[in-house]
């Protein structure tokens, strides 16, 4: 490709509203641009990369059985409202209505087309197991679109869909998507984990995401520092032995503790540990309130309280929530004498608890000497809080240490969640009608270009790999004034064309200096220059990784080539 005519706009600047560096460098190379808040138009280099990422997820998908299919992004409502999700996905699902008043979604994701698609086409167990998946735009309407691509509003994405006769046979499916996403990102040349995971509003079981290691991840990993175990710490289970102190009860005291608030300040006004605090929140499911009592120095996992109390998403209360059921104002919540209408549930760690502290649900008051069971009921102790830094490995081998990572993909056995309430079945080999099992399987592809990128960049720009990089070569003649160059130029962008290279050939009349940074900055695996030693057939090669130049005679070019991309 010529780029005198390719549209690759590069920017010297960085954008001001650009925050980490896939952002910005996928607008300063010329990858994107901006239409609206959280959507994006891709230009030329952009979309290649997104074609060369598709390709090795086709491929991988491919080589499972997997067979490819489209489905529509409208969607009609009825179908999410037979699945029952309608109302439980929330603000962030798009809806809309035709003309005819009739109610439709802008597909999230396509649980229900594909279950309602294969209901009405397979019928027999013969025909499973069966995988089908798409690469298909997606649409979210996040709260707050940030960070480029990687939160956005309309995104690309692979979803894959197993149907199986059997648990046995879920579990070979979710194995080779499982396996299959291992090559793939492996072939993307990412540095990832795959980590236990919540299943959130797609529904199921055993599910599991994966990571792309960077500081600037909005997800935080939880993973032993002597095992395999790895976890988003939203799921990751508290296993710990907690020991109760002998210490005597002492007498319930009421004490002042004006305009003292926070964890922070208790201690410090009381002179106590954070430990023997008790941190009470007061959460609404369903117009139920639930008091959620945690320690002092933990803090309440979310994810956990909903699943014990059987919700995909909670709501912490507001203050006049909390004055209304409580009397009082955050800051002074606590589990003595609440009204029998309100749920306590606390996290293991508070069983233990002797002549801790707690709020009076009162302004300006606490309680010392509190002690659970004599003081107050709790309806059940579960796992509730975050899993923390130095706490022991779930599975029993070291201890738990923290990273920071970027989701790019998920699986989940979903079971029989959308088989049963879509009317999925088949006919079994006794001519009997069984509900088939799903497993479900996503890939941001989108959000994997912005991940390679946020991996694989220097202070010049990208650093693409190999195996995902728009073109393979950036041929540079240096002064296309110069005859001798631009002939030869010519010359090597036809013969790099017929080796199967993807060249993109800098044939602009601009200076030197800035076709050198704006190479960089695209960051293709080899820059070819063309130069002052066109007339000796001599031409410069430069690796982008390593920065490595050497020079090369025209006739050696091919030869030379091969091997560095053997190495890459």
């Amino acid at each position: 490709m010529r780029q005198r005519n390719y549209l690759s706009p590069t920017l010297r600047d960085v954008p001001a509203d650009a925050e980490i560096k896939s952002h910005q460098l996928m607008l300063r190379a010329g990858l994107i641009r901006q239409t609206a808040s959280g959507i994006y138009s891709y230009l030329p280099l952009g979309k290649k990369v997104l074609r060369k990422v598709e390709e090795v997820i086709r491929d991988e998908m491919d080589a499972t059985g997997g067979q490819e299919v489209l489905m529509p992004a409208i969607q009609p409502a009825e179908l999410w409202e037979e699945s029952g999700r309608l109302g439980d996905y929330g603000p962030e699902l798009m809806r809309l209505k035709d003309r005819h008043n009739r109610d439709f979604v802008l597909g999230a994701t396509h649980e229900e087309v594909i279950t309602t698609l294969v209901r009405d086409d397979v019928q027999s167990y013969k025909k499973l197991p069966m995988n089908l998946y798409q690469i298909q735009t997606k649409y979210r309407d996040e709260r707050r679109p940030r960070f480029g691509v990687l939160r956005s509003r309309e995104f690309i994405m692979k979803d894959a869909y197993s149907f199986d006769t059997s648990k046995e046979g879920l579990d070979e499916s979710y194995e080779k998507m499982y396996d299959a996403y291992q090559n793939i990102f492996s072939r993307c040349n990412l540095n990832f984990r795959a980590v236990e995971a919540d299943s959130g509003a797609i529904g199921g079981t055993d599910t599991h995401e994966f990571m792309v290691l960077s500081e600037i991840g909005e997800d935080t990993i939880a993973y032993s520092n002597e095992s395999d175990f790895a976890a988003n710490i939203e799921i990751a289970p508290v296993r710990v032995s907690y020991t109760k102190s002998e210490e005597a009860f002492g007498e319930l005291q009421l004490v002042n503790t004006p305009n003292v608030k926070t964890i922070d300040e208790v201690t410090s006004f009381l002179g106590v540990n954070s430990s023997n605090t008790i941190k009470s929140l007061l959460y609404i499911l369903d117009e139920q309130p639930v008091l959620v009592l945690v320690r002092g120095d933990h803090e309440v996992n979310e994810i956990k309280v909903g699943n014990v109390l059987g919700k995909a998403s909670i709501e912490l209360a507001t203050p006049e929530q909390t004055a209304t059921i409580l009397g009082c104002e955050t800051g002074y919540i606590g589990p003595i004498n609440v009204s029998d209408s309100v749920k306590v549930i606390a996290d293991h760690a508070v069983e233990f608890i002797v002549n801790g502290v707690c709020g009076a649900n009162e302004a300006g008051k606490h309680y010392k000497n509190v002690n659970p069971s004599r003081d107050f009921q709790v309806s059940c102790y579960e796992d509730l809080r975050l899993i923390q830094e130095g706490d022991p490995s779930p599975d029993g081998k070291g201890t738990i240490q923290f990273a920071m990572g970027i989701e790019v993909g998920h699986v989940f056995k979903l079971g029989t969640k959308y088989s049963e309430a879509l009317g999925a079945k088949y006919l079994d080999e006794n001519g009997k009608s069984q509900t088939m099992i799903m497993g479900c399987y996503g890939i941001g592809v989108s959000r994997t270009v912005a991940a390679i990128v946020e991996q694989h960049h220097d202070e010049n720009g990208i650093v693409w790999p190999a195996s995902v990089a728009p073109f393979d070569i950036h041929l540079v003649t240096i002064n296309v004034k110069d005859e001798e160059q631009k002939q030869l130029g010519e010359e090597l962008y036809q013969t790099l064309k017929q080796e199967r290279y993807e060249v993109l050939f800098d044939d602009r009349p601009e200076r030197a200096g800035v076709k050198f940074k704006d190479s960089d900055l695209i960051g293709l695996p080899i820059r070819i220059g063309v130069g002052k030693k066109a007339s000796e057939s001599i031409v410069e090669v430069k690796v982008r990784k390593t920065g490595d130049m050497i020079e090369v005679h025209v006739s050696e070019l091919v030869e030379t080539l091969n091997k560095l991309f053997r190495q890459l």
